[in-house]
């Protein structure tokens, strides 16, 4: 069975650190381009970052910029979103998605275009 599973969601206080990670079971994520994506209550789903299948190209949501990094181990078969200097807006259940190749992280937060999606890890940033 294909699947994604995202963990490392959790409750921290603003201006703290969390580190989500993306595995895949049932394939190898070597050749696939993984997106995170993240929902609020009641906000349409926001695409956060992108990396492309080499690592070698990334993307990011202006709003995330410069305090979120994204990076992919593929001998561990496993994407990491590093969430540093957190804001309560940053609030919202963290899915990671990956399409199949060709792919590129161009247009990255058009959802309809990956194949796997996990379900999901809570980000709570909250004093």
């Amino acid at each position: 069975q294909l699947q994604l599973v995202e963990s490392g969601g959790g409750l921290v206080q603003p201006g703290g650190s969390l580190r989500l990670s993306c595995a895949a079971s049932g394939f190898t994520l070597d050749y696939y381009v993984i997106g995170w994506f993240r929902q609020a209550p009641g906000k349409e789903r926001e695409g956060v970052s992108c990396i492309s299948s080499s690592g070698g190209s990334t993307k990011y949501a202006d709003s995330v910029k410069g305090r979120f990094t994204i990076s992919r181990d593929n001998a561990k078969n496993t994407v990491y979103l590093q969430m540093n200097s957190l804001k309560p807006e940053d609030t919202a259940v963290y899915y990671c998605a990956a399409e199949r190749p060709p792919a590129g992280c161009v247009a990255y937060d058009r959802a309809n275009r990956y194949d796997y999606w996990g379900q999901g890890t809570q980000v709570t940033v909250s004093s």
